[in-house]
């Protein structure tokens, strides 16, 4: 039996880490200027993996370019923890463990939604990669929806964090 709602897991669980990690801790502690800056970035560099698998089409050549993107981002949001170690409680540095953890594997599922795609679409696609799960009508808009998503909390985080909120 082929499974294809794995795939969504990892959004799942990405999803709820960073609204607890935005709205129970950071909204508790407040987050110093590097952490303003850093964190939409963070997103943003989520973003350009999104956006990438949305507008390309999906080729063996294209597959180096999310690799790419998605590698970059993967150790791109490590960059804060030098912060994250001054500022957080155990509680919190342990959210983060699990955001790390997560976060290859939800651009991971995001490319693998997007081969999938691409094969539907019948262009050539390696079989190896996604012959476990069969397609799903939900892969396209799933993307787009967590693209969206995505830039909605890019937005919110540099409105909020570095317009609208005061330091205690």
């Amino acid at each position: 039996m082929k499974i294809t709602m794995i795939l969504f897991i990892p959004f799942l669980v990405q999803g709820l880490a960073i609204f607890f990690d935005e709205f129970y801790f950071h909204l508790k502690r407040g987050l110093p200027k590097w952490e303003r800056i850093g964190h939409p970035l963070d997103t943003l560099s989520v973003v350009a993996c999104l956006l990438y698998a949305i507008l390309a089409p999906y080729s063996y050549l294209g597959c180096f370019g999310y690799a790419a993107l998605a590698t970059f981002s993967t150790l791109f949001v490590t960059k804060d923890e030098w912060v994250h170690n001054k500022h957080c409680d155990a509680t919190e540095q342990w959210l983060h463990a699990l955001l790390f953890v997560n976060h290859p594997i939800a651009l991971i599922s995001a490319g693998l939604m997007w081969a999938k795609i691409g094969q539907s679409n019948s262009l050539p696609t390696s079989n190896w990669a996604t012959s476990w799960f069969d397609s799903s009508p939900l892969f396209s808009p799933f993307l787009t929806i967590q693209f969206i998503l995505m830039a909605l909390f890019f937005f919110y985080q540099i409105i909020y964090w570095n317009l609208l909120w005061k330091k205690k």
